[in-house]
């Protein structure tokens, strides 16, 4: 399996991805063999395999352009569990499309990111015995754009457990040395165009104006693009945060936000929604999937709607607990050992399919 997205400075949800199924699959039964560019990323167990150079974007490019150099690592299939799709040689190839952002809302990444990823999808359309999609909703949007049905294969992501859970006060005293305290809504994720940033810092100044003490805790590094003012009254920005602080932050919030405009799956709402923090998402993509009655739902771009769904949950401890509760029991369905699973069974169509 390709780990090279750990090196990346911004791993994001991918990364965590990564980590989490490569830890998964020996109880599907399957031994992954890592391999990258460069030293062994963090968080990557097993057989780990340093491609060497060339390294970064230019092997990127030629993987891409020339299907050169093939990659010539141990294992009866290839994975490519991100559109950096490496030429498998003489053994079927396995590709992960999280997304189709870059064909539906291209102004949502950069000009080059949205071709190279392009590039990538022409590739998997071509070479990839089977294709791995975290949602019903990617399925339905690759049949779409041309892959056949049969081979693309639905393994939802599961929850990542940091742990056991902190201690409420010890929680509150490390969320207080950042700055952070109760109440506030929690975002978690990379600060870039597409995760609907600016509309809840708008919904939360507009929330402020009843509730002066409630505050924004953005969660996650600063992506491509410029960012929105996030020096505003009440915001916290932490950038990224270890898992500690992240087990502390759901612990504490009053509620999940995450109104992004596209998402491929949305791992912190699986998260938050584990740990009985009820979650606000928009209608945009796969959320509605992954929340299903769990959640409050609102149009995507809409900062009153977003506004006016977060402040029936700030003020209403009863709906709060009923989708705590009702969040926690959606959660149940989303398990690492679980999609390690449905991977393994793509692994196995795709030895079928070369055959």
């Amino acid at each position: 399996m390709h780990v090279g997205q750990l090196l990346q400075p911004v791993p994001g949800g991918i990364g965590r991805y990564v980590v989490q199924l490569v830890a998964a699959l020996p109880g599907a039964g399957v031994t992954p063999v890592s391999f990258a560019t460069g030293a062994r990323p963090p968080g990557v167990d097993g057989v780990y395999v340093d491609l060497g150079r060339p390294a970064g974007p230019a092997r990127y490019e030629a993987w891409h352009r020339l299907r050169r150099p093939v990659v010539r690592v141990p294992g009866q299939v290839l994975h490519a569990p991100s559109l950096a799709v490496p030429p498998p040689g003489r053994r079927p190839l396995v590709v992960t499309v999280h997304d189709l952002v870059f064909l539906h809302h291209p102004e949502l990444l950069t000009p080059r990111g949205a071709s190279f990823h392009r590039r990538g999808l022409d590739v998997a359309r071509r070479e990839a015995a089977a294709v791995v999609v975290p949602s019903d909703f990617g399925r339905h949007e690759l049949v779409h754009a041309g892959f056949d049905a049969e081979r693309v294969h639905v393994a939802p992501h599961g929850v990542t457990h940091f742990g056991p859970a902190i201690d409420p006060a010890a929680g509150a005293a490390l969320l207080a040395r950042r700055g952070v305290r109760p109440p506030f809504v929690l975002f978690v994720g990379t600060i870039e165009p597409r995760k609907g940033v600016p509309e809840l810092l708008a919904a939360h100044a507009a929330l402020r104006v009843a509730h002066p003490d409630l505050g924004l805790v953005l969660a996650g590094p600063r992506g491509w693009g410029p960012a929105p003012p996030l020096a505003a009254p009440g915001v916290v920005a932490l950038g990224g945060v270890d898992d500690v602080t992240l087990e502390a932050l759901y612990g504490a919030a009053v509620v999940l936000a995450l109104p992004s405009h596209y998402e491929g799956f949305g791992l912190p709402v699986v998260e938050a929604m584990a740990r009985g923090c009820p979650v606000v998402v928009s209608d945009a993509a796969c959320l509605p999937e992954l929340v299903g009655d769990a959640g409050v739902v609102v149009p995507s771009g809409d900062a009153d709607a977003l506004a006016g769904a977060l402040e029936r949950l700030v003020g209403d401890d009863d709906l709060r607990s009923t989708h705590a509760a009702a969040g926690r029991t959606r959660a149940v369905a989303f398990t690492w050992p679980a999609s390690a699973a449905a991977h393994a069974g793509a692994y196995a169509a795709a030895v079928e399919a070369y055959r």
